[in-house]
């Protein structure tokens, strides 16, 4: 036989054929009741975080743009080691578009490398 599992009703929404839900519900209040201290204690750490986030993000920012049209050096999976010059990334930064791509098997004129395959990137200054 098996274990039985609780079900949580969510509270319906303010119309019958609405998605969203009524934060008015006294069933939705019940199931969002939080402490004032915590929800504040929580409002200054996500500040905080979010400053540190959004700093570390322009520094990253920054690097990719002083990085365009400069000789990068990459270290991937299995001690490969290539040699580019960078071009531009993505918006996601999924992606790295670099030109002159020296591989251990030539060179590519241009190229597309995926960010999860790399381990490490140096740039010359």
């Amino acid at each position: 036989m098996t274990t039985p599992v609780s079900v949580v009703r969510l509270p319906r929404g303010p119309e019958p054929n609405s998605r969203g839900f009524d934060p008015k519900s006294p069933r939705f209040i019940a199931l969002c009741r939080t402490s004032i201290s915590t929800s504040q204690a929580n409002a200054e750490q996500s500040e905080e975080e979010q400053r540190a986030r959004s700093e570390l993000r322009e520094t990253f920012l920054r690097c990719l743009l002083s990085m365009s049209n400069k000789k990068v050096q990459f270290h991937l999976y299995e001690k490969v080691k290539m040699e580019a010059t960078f071009g531009a990334s993505d918006i996601d930064v999924l992606n790295f578009q670099v030109s002159n791509l020296h591989t251990p098997i030539g060179v590519q004129k241009e190229a597309m490398i995926r960010c999860q395959d790399i381990i490490s990137f140096a740039f010359d200054v």
